[in-house]
């Protein structure tokens, strides 16, 4: 090995052990001493080399300067000797080395730790047996410096006993390690397992989280790593801040660990609903994407767990359906369906009937006249009112002959009794002849008198398909008339659907009565 190979490296590891702990933060240190035994091997002039024994006591100040940076001194002997091919004893010499070294452990105070280490000692050594060519000026005894560099492997057993396996390179500043010279400066090479004994009275903090070793013990925490559950808070703010279990991430089970319900969230790490809504923190986070702070997420009325849990609405809609009424309002007030914006059918959603109409929206016909709100409303009609649900039947002052329509003054509307049509269509039955001869009849009589034939259906079916269809049948009575020599100018057509009943639709008997063809005299 060459003195300026040496030098480097010891320089360099010197440099390179403050540099790196400058990185990491300043921990509790703590004393510890060492017994370490191996073996060495001289770096020097002579030929085969033996190995000798050596021995080592040390002591360290664990974290002394930096969290990961440590000083080490120590003293020990160590034996380094060679024979020559004959087996005649070539040197031997006894050596007692004393060192100042710092050690620079990357992984802390992991249960298993590397760590590499450089410094500085003096050594006093005796040539205890000759050499047969040794060098006129060769010095017996003396003291010298020397430079350590080496690594090494540290497993911890305890929070106070450990034990270590090391390699290490010793560069001297002398030629007199043997007694020939060659003017290059020895040295040693040396490897030990050693034994530790750490020196803690339990205040000691090994990994800085603010809980002494002692303490984290008697939790069953882990006193080398200072966030033991990995939830994003060092143990010691779990259990002086907090008051969070450090032996559980998520310590109220809410889906969230306790670092992100603290530092992300905000909310409360030992309370599963910090809102009180009866969604767990986590699921009003991860799944419905809802506030957890805030009971009633949309503001309707009802809370988040409500809208979830019982009713099934959205809750971060205020009004589910989107019929003018919150939810709440919809539930507690109202007492209609938050998910169906027309509860009760009628065709008028809850909100109108509530806000514009003012009719019930749990009954189809408010007023229960026969005729339901949507309905009365388009077709003018007030839903409120009974009384103009059905049209009334003008009253016929006084018999008339057997084979005319008595339609009375103007305005007066009769129904043409018998006028049958085939089923969704406009033709008329040939049963209907007895009904339309009766008003062929009149209208030869009274040539002056002029007519409005209207076509009426039941609400059975679409209300266009019910319009157009009554248009079709009161066309289809005016075209017979024509076609039977009534002038047509004396004689219009109009189909009002559904909307002019006679009778409540909720029986077939009274739905038939609504299917009907009336004369309604205009002048």
């Amino acid at each position: 090995m060459h003195n300026r190979f040496l030098k480097a490296t010891a320089l360099f590891s010197l440099a390179s052990l403050r540099f790196i702990s400058q990185l990491y933060a300043q921990k509790a240190p703590v004393w510890a001493v060492g017994l370490g035994g191996g073996a060495s091997f001289g770096v020097n002039e002579s030929h085969d080399r033996n190995l000798g024994a050596m021995a080592r006591i040390y002591g360290l100040w664990q974290r002394g300067f930096d969290d990961l940076l440590t000083p080490e001194f120590g003293i020990g002997q160590t034996m380094n000797a060679s024979t020559n091919s004959g087996g005649y004893s070539d040197y031997k010499t006894t050596m007692i080395p004393f060192d100042f070294r710092l050690r620079l452990t990357p992984l802390g105070d992991a249960d298993w730790s590397p760590y590499i280490y450089a410094g500085v000692g003096g050594v006093s050594w005796n040539v205890t047996e000759e050499a047969y060519n040794k060098a006129v000026d060769a010095k017996q005894t003396g003291v010298g410096l020397f430079i350590p560099v080496g690594a090494g492997l540290y497993h911890r057993f305890s929070n106070s006993w450990g034990a270590e396996l090391s390699l290490g390179a010793n560069a001297s500043f002398t030629d007199d390690l043997n007694d020939v010279h060659d003017n290059k400066n020895d040295g040693w090479w040396h490897g030990m397992i050693g034994i530790m004994y750490q020196f803690d009275n339990g205040s000691n903090d090994a990994d800085g989280d603010g809980l002494t070793d002692a303490q984290e013990i008697l939790l069953g925490t882990d006193p080398y790593n200072r966030d033991t559950d990995g939830d994003g808070l060092s143990d010691g703010e779990e259990v002086n801040i907090y008051h969070t279990d450090p032996l559980k991430a998520d310590t109220d089970g809410d889906g969230l660990n306790d670092g992100d319900e603290i530092h992300k969230y905000h909310t409360d790490p030992l309370k599963a609903d910090t809102d009180g809504d009866g969604l767990k923190d986590g699921a009003e986070i991860l799944t419905y994407h809802t506030d957890a702070l805030k009971p009633d997420t949309d503001g309707d009325g009802l809370n988040d767990g409500e809208e979830v849990n019982t009713y099934h609405t959205d809750p971060l809609k205020a009004d589910t359906d989107g019929d003018g009424l919150k939810d709440g309002e919809e539930v507690q007030k109202y007492h209609t369906d938050p998910l169906k914006a027309d509860t009760d059918g009628d065709g008028l959603s809850d909100g109108d009937e509530v806000l514009k109409y003012h009719t019930n929206p749990l009954k189809a016909d408010t007023d229960g006249g026969g005729v339901d709100d949507g309905t009365e409303v388009r077709r003018g009609t007030n839903p409120l009112d009974a009384s103009d649900d059905i049209a009334k039947k003008v009253e016929a002052p006084a018999p008339v002959p057997n084979n005319e329509l008595d339609l009375g003054k103007a305005g007066s509307a009769i129904t043409l009794e018998g006028i049958e049509f085939d089923v969704a269509k406009a033709t008329i039955r040939p049963s209907s002849e007895t009904s339309l001869q009766k008003a062929l009849t009149t209208l030869q009589k009274h040539p002056d008198l002029t007519v409005e034939v209207r076509g009426n259906t039941d609400n059975s079916g679409k209300r266009a398909v019910n319009m157009k269809l009554s248009q079709d049948r009161a066309d289809a009575v005016k075209k017979w008339l024509v076609d039977h020599g009534i002038a047509g100018g004396r004689m219009t057509s109009k189909g009002l659907g559904p909307d002019n009943p006679v009778a409540p639709n909720d029986t077939p008997a009274n739905k038939q009565k609504n299917r009907r063809i009336e004369f309604v005299r205009t002048n």
